[in-house]
């Protein structure tokens, strides 16, 4: 299925394309239970669907750092390797548990700069089926404002049928 995904001709509209993507994301993990080979699914496919994101991946929470995100599966450059909970954007999403959108992440008060081409970003929180927080999903973009509420819902969406379903 991730072969056809390759070769597959996307809506140009954002909703529409993120519609077609959830659909195929659904199709290439279903029945797969591990946890890192969905995360590396969900990143791999979200990255090669849109142009803006420069940087995609999971920030997953450290099991024996409860209050701590470790970098996980992700496609782009070198990541942040840790991030405390509060501190930057991926840090108060996971303190929050609410997506950030920010539009201009030098605006972002401690934002951590992990690539200096990053200039927006959207981190989701990652919930399993009990609530528990698993990780967040972050992606950033070489232009500002590059992200939105369309973005925002199609993520959620496709983060909670993933792992939360």
């Amino acid at each position: 299925m991730a072969e056809a995904f390759n070769d597959k001709v996307l809506p140009a509209e954002k909703a529409q394309r993120y519609a077609a993507v959830a659909e195929e994301i659904a199709a290439v993990l279903a029945g797969e239970p591990n946890l890192t080979a969905r995360m590396a699914t969900v990143a791999s496919m979200l990255a090669a669907t849109f142009e803006t994101y420069f940087w995609t991946g999971f920030y997953v929470v450290d099991p024996d750092k409860r209050e701590e995100l470790v970098v996980g599966p992700y496609q782009g450059t070198l990541g942040c390797l840790r991030i405390a909970f509060g501190r930057g954007v991926c840090g108060t999403a996971a303190r929050e548990r609410k997506t950030q959108i920010v539009a201009d992440i030098e605006a972002f008060p401690g934002h951590i700069a992990c690539d200096s081409r990053s200039k927006s970003e959207i981190v989701v929180p990652v919930v399993d089926a009990d609530g528990r927080l698993l990780a967040v999903f972050d992606v950033d973009a070489e232009v500002p404002a590059a992200f939105d509420d369309t973005d925002a819902q199609w993520l959620e969406r496709i983060l909670q049928d993933t792992f939360a379903a």
